[in-house]
């Protein structure tokens, strides 16, 4: 059974409404070290491919984004550089709850969460080179 005009036009809607939260992160995740970037455009992009191929097609052409998700989108892979900033933000994190006196437990917490995403994050190819 196809589904209603109305049933698309919400599922767009929400869609959209995924791609700009994602790029609110963003947004948020280059001002302060604990959150990603990266992670948050590469998601917004799928969203507004969903939602809005125009908003999509922005982001796969600028200058600073496109690359990357280009990267992600054809090889999986995480650029070196970024690999880098993604570990030290992690980093950063795990020192400040350190210095701030954060909980055993929590800083045990973020220890392992870290440790799985810093994992994943480094066995990514590093590109073009590393997908052929």
């Amino acid at each position: 059974m196809p589904k209603s005009r109305a049933h698309q036009h919400v599922v767009r809607a929400v869609w959209f409404s995924i791609g700009v939260l994602m790029i609110v992160l963003a947004v948020i995740g280059a001002v302060l070290p604990i959150m990603p970037t990266t992670v948050f455009v590469i998601m917004a992009a799928f969203a507004f491919g969903k939602s809005s191929p125009a908003i999509e097609a922005y982001l796969l052409n600028h200058r600073y984004f496109g690359p990357i998700i280009q990267d992600w989108r054809k090889y999986g892979a995480i650029a070196p550089k970024y690999k880098v900033i993604a570990i030290g933000a992690m980093l950063v994190t795990v020192v400040s709850a350190l210095v701030l006196g954060a909980p055993q437990k929590v800083i045990i917490i973020q220890l392992v969460c870290i440790s799985l995403v810093a994992i994943y994050i480094v066995t990514r190819p590093s590109g073009r080179v590393d997908a052929d």
